[in-house]
């Protein structure tokens, strides 16, 4: 029987053998690596020197845990652009190569969340332990994977959903002049979306902190965020993730997309996203263009929204629905950025300063504002409702101009003012409450059919509710068969008007009736 101090040196023979065996096996896997050195910083972008193989694009390590991509590869330097603190570095720190691409994480823990475009909570509630990763640039879906536009998007705004409709896979713009609401379009849309199995994605580019947390305010009232994900660079942000920022919140919603879901991402707004990118060009001395932009300023945009799209179904049958927002100015829609994302989105929706003085919210000019896609997906129900709606406004609007001269008027054109004016009224809706379908067509029904021309213009509000409330006698089957993309028939179209001018009756003007 071996004593304590045999066992424990037998032991110890066992461990210096397998160690010297294992020293002996090791063959070191050495890997050479290419280390830079930073030539100068300056705000959001650096020059660096001594990366000889790195590619365009390429994530690079700054010191202090700082990232950055690889902007300009020229022959002797690479101009980086900087995505953190760029104060903290200084010339002469080192720069490592990462040998891939900047990416982001994706997977069902991001909703609920507000994050950076470097996947970093903002919200203080944890980490977020992401499905997998996918890189910030990806190629768009190729033609032959894409499906027509078959399903349309409901915002729950009266005056988008009836004239200016949207599809699930479309590109439509917003754009108009600062404080036109083009914000509150965008919300209502993704708060309509509670129930439809739609998930959204908010975008807000250099924005003030202040604005953005009462966007998520809102959208966590509304109950909203249960479906949502913000992705946000701040104003007081370096350039370089305001830059990245639309295209992380792609590759986000490109995942859920890829899962056969409808997404739909709001960009806020992409004339910020421009001037950032116009920033970090002029600082690495890229040649600059009209409005001093660089030359692959439309390139730099037509590669983001052609990522949004309907895919086939034997590749799932998502969609990803764009929503992209500018801001003009003075009403110029001939501008270099609003021109290069008209011709690239699938139609605009223009909000006129005009009509926000005078209180016509939402402020959306119906007379320019088009979509190119929306109105073939539009439910029958729609496209019976509205008729010629569309055209009765577009010449009310016309004679509206004519009579502030003081011009006379016969008998007919003072009916078309009147009708116009029901229609300015009834397409009116305050923010954050978007309507259910029923409600909009029972609205629409009654406009078309000129109900609402005997009832005085202040109590057009009033009558305009009631007609609401009267969906609930029309029958539940006729209510569903109005989301149904079959035909819309007599029957149902007779018995929403019957409700409708039952409830109107009471508003009707004595002298008009």
């Amino acid at each position: 029987m071996k004593t304590p101090f045999e066992s424990v040196s037998s032991t110890l023979d066992r461990v210096l053998t397998g160690m010297k065996r294992g020293r002996e096996s090791f063959k070191p896997d050495l890997k050479p690596q290419e280390v830079g050195m930073i030539i100068s910083v300056s705000t959001g972008v650096a020059r660096v020197s001594g990366l000889p193989g790195v590619a365009y694009d390429e994530l690079l390590k700054f010191p202090e845990g700082i990232s950055g991509i690889a902007f300009n590869v020229d022959e002797n330097e690479i101009g980086a652009v900087l995505l953190g603190d760029y104060w903290r570095l200084k010339a002469g720190d080192e720069v490592r190569r990462t040998g891939r691409v900047m990416d982001v994480g994706v997977g069902d823990s991001l909703l609920g969340r507000v994050l950076n475009p470097l996947g970093v909570p903002l919200d203080g509630r944890g980490e977020i332990v992401t499905d997998g990763r996918l890189p910030l640039e990806r190629p768009a879906a190729h033609i032959m994977d894409r499906a027509p536009v078959s399903v349309p998007l409901q915002t729950g705004l009266k005056v988008i959903d009836a004239l200016i409709p949207v599809g699930r896979g479309q590109r439509e713009l917003i754009l108009g002049d600062r404080q036109t609401g083009k914000t509150s379009i965008a919300m209502d849309a993704i708060i309509n979306q509670r129930g439809k199995n739609v998930l959204c994605v908010y975008c807000a580019i250099g924005q003030r902190w202040s604005n953005i947390a009462k966007t998520v305010t809102v959208l966590r009232e509304k109950g909203a965020m249960d479906y949502s994900v913000v992705v946000t660079a701040g104003g007081n942000e370096p350039p370089g993730l305001a830059y990245i920022c639309p295209y992380a919140a792609t590759s986000i919603a490109e995942r859920f997309m890829e899962q056969g879901r409808d997404v739909l991402i709001v960009y806020d707004d992409l004339t910020h996203h421009a001037r950032s990118y116009r920033e970090l060009s002029l600082l690495l001395s890229r040649p600059p263009g009209r409005e001093a932009f660089p030359g692959d300023i439309f390139y730099l945009h037509s590669r983001l929204l052609e990522r949004a799209t309907h895919l086939r179904e034997e590749l799932g049958g998502g969609s990803l629905t764009a929503l992209p927002i500018i801001e003009t100015e003075a009403q110029n829609l001939s501008a270099y950025i609003p021109t290069n994302l008209i011709s690239i989105t699938d139609g605009q929706i223009y909000l006129s300063p005009s009509l926000f003085d005078l209180g016509v919210l939402p402020a959306v000019d119906v007379g320019q504002s088009v979509s190119r896609v929306g109105g073939e997906v539009q439910r029958a129900s729609y496209r019976a409702a509205t008729g010629d709606l569309k055209l009765a406004y577009a010449q009310f609007e016309e004679l509206e101009s004519f009579a502030r001269f003081g011009a006379r008027l016969d008998d007919a054109n003072k009916r078309v003012i009147v009708h116009g004016q029901r229609i300015r009224a009834c397409l009116m809706q305050p923010e954050f409450s978007p309507l259910p379908l029923p409600e909009q067509i029972a609205v629409l029904l009654a406009l078309n059919a000129r109900l609402f021309d005997a009832v005085p213009p202040e109590r057009m509000a009033e009558a305009e509710r009631a007609v609401r409330a009267s969906v609930a006698e029309v029958p539940e089957e006729m209510i569903a068969a109005l989301d149904s993309p079959e035909a819309f028939s007599d029957e149902e179209r007779d018995e929403i008007l019957a409700a409708a001018a039952r409830a109107l009756r009471k508003f009707s003007d004595p002298v008009k009736s």
